[in-house]
């Protein structure tokens, strides 16, 4: 790149401005005179030329017009904006873009909230997603992560000796509650809890997708 730029820079007239130097040897002039001069867009490497074509242009007059446009670009390019050399190499630094390109496709619609997310913007409720993954436990004065492998929320699940709740207990008497252990109901009720919220985000996303399609809100 920097030999690329080094040649092309020395093969430049010393008066970039000057249309009329021609090259004396049988080389092709860097050099380019039109009757109307180009217009440049260097953000986007665009250059126009509004010379008109003679009817029925050759495969070799469309190449050396195409060829002209390339030399008049890179003569901007090298005359006009600023080259840096670094420890990446030779930099050349372009202007900002001046022509607007049209987008390919629309732009997306915005998202629509669900129902969990309009009650948390109306009460001030933050998203606990953006406040990390661990937790700070008191207990044992360690960062401990919220959820999975010796996450928080399993906490009591593996403690030898619990509290004992005495309606649970009565109801596990009369045969209306869990037979397993505390342990094991502390689990079944974390597990539920996951279900119950996976149920709540499927029906949400089955209620924003019928609004899309028309078919009502809430």
């Amino acid at each position: 790149m920097a030999e690329a730029l080094n040649a092309l820079e020395a093969s430049l007239p010393s008066n970039p401005e000057d249309q009329h130097v021609k090259s004396t040897s049988s080389k092709t002039s860097v050099t380019v005179t039109k009757p109307i001069p180009y217009t440049f867009d260097l953000g986007n490497l665009l250059v126009n030329d509004a010379n008109p074509l003679p009817p029925n242009p050759s495969q070799a007059q469309l190449s050396a017009t195409a060829r002209d446009c390339a030399q008049a670009l890179i003569n901007q390019l090298l005359t006009t904006c600023p080259i840096t050399s670094s420890a990446d190499g030779v930099l050349m630094t372009l202007p900002p873009p001046t022509t607007p390109l049209p987008r390919e496709k629309p732009v997306p619609a915005e998202k629509e909230k669900t129902k969990w997310e309009k009650f948390a913007a109306k009460k001030g409720i933050k998203d606990k997603k953006k406040e990390g993954k661990l937790v700070f436990d008191e207990e044992t004065q360690e960062w401990v992560p919220k959820w999975g492998y010796k996450g928080r929320n399993k906490e009591g699940e593996q403690d030898w000796i619990v509290e004992v709740d005495e309606k649970k207990e009565k109801k596990k008497r009369d045969g209306k509650g869990d037979v397993g252990g505390i342990g094991a109901a502390s689990r079944a009720e974390r597990l539920e809890k996951v279900r119950r919220n996976e149920r709540k985000q499927r029906a949400n996303e089955k209620r924003a997708r019928k609004k899309d399609d028309g078919g009502g809100g809430e």
